[in-house]
């Protein structure tokens, strides 16, 4: 009886580690990955002003840290144009004439900071993946200041007069919410091609206090294309 008991043992014991050995352990890995992609972004409207960002094309760096499938961890910066556009209705005006909304157009540059979770599943050379994170999205106006124009009537005026004023900037930070999905394609045992989709969702930017922000939540899509080299 206790041989049978222990040719089972030995039995179970074999089988488990032809299953060990059968099934390649997960392996840590480490790269780091470039990409370039576009920016569209959503205009908002709030606080009586209408704010549309320019589209721009941008660039992302990544450092990712990959332990298990459930277990994934990154560091990323990314970099755009990012203008921004702020337009206020026109005044009231006497019959007969007509008035232009104030506009004013800020030229500045976003700057993205973000440590995000992944998950993860290998399939060959293949690997999809899924993110989400969040982090610190700052706007920095490349000018000092900036010119406002419009039209507006006053009385005794031909109308309607163009009027212009000179106003400051200033650097607009917030937090941002990242979000995202895609795909690693191993081409080289230590290169691959990256393609990925990611959002982010922030509040619209406030860069002069001519204009107020919309203080609207806004979005931004970035689909990109990269390479990475995997250590």
């Amino acid at each position: 009886m206790r041989a049978n008991h222990s040719f089972k043992f030995a039995l179970v014991a074999l089988l488990l580690a032809g299953l060990a050995l059968g099934c390649p352990a997960a392996r840590a890995q480490t790269d780091v990955a470039a990409s370039v992609y576009g920016a569209f972004n959503g205009a908002t409207s709030g606080n009586g002003v209408h704010q549309s960002p320019s589209n721009s094309a941008g660039i992302l760096i990544e450092l990712r840290h990959i332990s298990s499938p459930l277990v994934g961890y990154e560091a990323t910066y990314a970099y755009n144009r990012a203008n921004q556009h702020y337009t206020e209705p026109a005044p009231p005006c006497p019959a007969l004439s007509t008035c232009s909304p104030s506009t004013i157009s800020v030229p500045a540059d976003a700057h993205e900071l973000t440590g995000d979770w992944v998950v993860s599943l290998g399939i060959g050379s293949f690997r999809p993946f899924a993110l989400a994170g969040g982090g610190l999205l700052l706007n920095v106006p490349t000018q000092g200041s900036v010119t406002t124009s419009g039209s507006q009537c006053t009385l005794g005026s031909t109308c309607p007069q163009n009027t212009s004023t000179s106003v400051s900037t200033k650097t607009s930070t917030q937090g941002v919410f990242v979000y995202g999905a895609g795909l690693d394609w191993t081409v080289l045992p230590h290169l691959g091609l990256r393609f990925q989709y990611r959002g982010n969702l922030y509040k619209a930017a406030d860069l002069t206090n001519a204009f107020s922000s919309t203080n609207a939540f806004t979005h931004t899509s970035e689909p990109m294309i990269g390479a990475y080299l995997r250590f």
